[in-house]
């Protein structure tokens, strides 16, 4: 497994744009894939999106697609979700995962989460 640790969160008007990273340790971090996903008050936790160990594929869910872009550094061992035209509803705490199985990160069960960053987004 590898460690994350998130960070970019913050407050912002909507409308505005945030830049979410997450570090990994180890040197594996190339055979990972890697996901954001987000927990609103209240709410289930939800996919966001997806990038393949490569970079080359992503998958986004419908509610972000068009505004949040999801890339990856290998040699940084960093993943990031470049958010824009943020909106209210896009307040949630954000959370990455990794893991080497795509369907089982896609479902939540990736065997390595963050601590999670906060994202306001004030109207």
């Amino acid at each position: 497994q590898v460690q994350l640790v998130e960070s970019g969160g913050g407050l912002v008007q909507a409308g505005g744009s945030l830049r979410l990273s997450c570090a990994a340790s180890g040197r594996t971090f190339s055979t990972y894939v890697m996901g954001w996903f987000r927990q609103a008050p209240g709410k289930e936790r939800e996919f966001i999106a997806d990038i393949s160990w490569s970079g080359g594929s992503t998958n986004y869910a419908d509610s972000v697609k068009g505004r949040f872009t999801i890339s990856r550094d290998n040699a940084k061992n960093t993943v990031y979700l470049q958010m824009n035209s943020l909106k209210p509803e896009d307040t949630a705490v954000y959370y990455c995962a990794a893991d080497r199985n795509l369907p089982r990160l896609r479902l939540g069960l990736g065997g390595s989460w963050g601590q999670g960053t906060q994202v306001t987004v004030s109207s």
